[in-house]
């Protein structure tokens, strides 16, 4: 790979972001350590505007780019965090984005209520997937019923999708289908954050890189 080209993995934001649904995967994407091409990926924020955002948590963000710059031709990924927002007009631009990626083949990652904006936009139709329960998608009277996994997350071709109260294993799922670290690598980093392990963290240390 050309050594001056960054894949980039846009996050979508909005008000209301939920900050640490996300934060394991956004994290380790951005830091090198342990990659195994460490500098190819970065992260980049997406809003509907560039006027800031706050998080649920209260942090101030303000959008590298907006929705309308955000093509698949230039990302790795699309992240959607859970939100408040996800039944309202001000959720559907990220919903309908979200398609535009899965219809060329880019990959989208979504959890908690970022699933519920999918199910209404008829993403999840045709697709496995999890969400924070199969009650909280059968409410929005989607097709997709039959498709649901009482799992922490699901990887369905192009879409992840998981469980509010799996951040870990939604990382998980994010770093192995950028193929960020090795297989190996991988398994030591879930042992340390899925499982609470402290033999993954020596086995991490051990990494060189």
């Amino acid at each position: 790979m050309d050594g001056n080209v960054i894949d980039t993995v846009h996050v979508a934001v909005y008000d209301t972001f939920a900050d640490w649904e996300i934060g394991h995967a956004i994290a380790h994407i951005n830091k090198p350590l342990w990659h195994r091409e460490p500098g190819r990926f970065a992260v980049a924020t997406v809003g509907a505007t560039r006027d800031p955002i706050t998080t649920m948590g209260g942090l101030r963000v303000v959008p590298d780019l907006t929705l309308d710059e955000a093509t698949p031709h230039d990302s790795a990924m699309l992240v959607l965090a859970g939100n408040d927002i996800w039944a309202t007009e001000q959720f559907a631009p990220f919903a309908e984005k979200a398609r535009v990626f899965l219809d060329v083949g880019v990959p989208v990652a979504a959890i908690c209520g970022a699933t519920g904006g999918l199910a209404l936009a008829g993403l999840l139709d045709e697709r496995a997937h999890t969400s924070n329960a199969a009650e909280f998608l059968d409410s929005v009277g989607y097709a997709g019923a039959h498709l649901y996994r009482d799992e922490p997350v699901v990887t369905d071709r192009d879409l992840i999708t998981a469980s509010a109260v799996a951040p870990a294993e939604f990382a998980r799922a994010v770093l192995e289908r950028l193929e960020i670290f090795e297989p190996s690598v991988l398994e030591s980093w879930y042992k340390l954050y899925g499982r609470r392990d402290p033999a993954g963290f020596h086995e991490l240390m051990s990494v060189q890189g």
